[in-house]
């Protein structure tokens, strides 16, 4: 025989997640919560500084990303700058810190702008096959 249902239990509700960390320890000068991340989504830039040693760095994001990402980002490209592997990948996922929304055109040629131009046929139509 089985068990008679009891009327005193009540359905469970949903178990709450707890929220991600947004204050961070600093990789350099190991303060804890002393690094702070400010994401603004609408350029698509994370930015995160540490208050006690002024360490600074920037990532892109998306419209997913946490804190916690643009914290990871700096913990991966710190680690690639110290073994001296991957540097240029590191340098590539993070975009220098400058006072201005907009990246600086540093680095880009004319001459490659013009060979990263599409030079094809345009819209072609479809051989019609009888």
């Amino acid at each position: 025989m089985g068990k008679r249902k009891k009327s005193s239990r009540k359905p469970q509700g949903k178990k709450k997640n707890d929220p991600l960390p947004t204050i961070f320890t600093c990789l350099f000068c190991n303060h804890e919560r002393s690094v702070t991340v400010d994401m603004n989504k609408k350029l698509g830039i994370g930015e995160l500084e540490c208050k006690v040693c002024g360490q600074r760095f920037q990532c892109g994001i998306n419209y997913l990303s946490a804190p916690v990402d643009v914290y990871s980002e700096w913990v991966d490209a710190a680690d690639s700058v110290a073994k001296g592997t991957n540097a240029e990948r590191a340098s590539a996922s993070a975009i220098p810190y400058q006072g201005s929304s907009r990246p600086s055109a540093a680095g880009r040629d004319d001459e490659d702008e013009e060979d990263r131009r599409y030079e094809g046929e345009g819209i072609v139509a479809d051989d019609e096959e009888d």
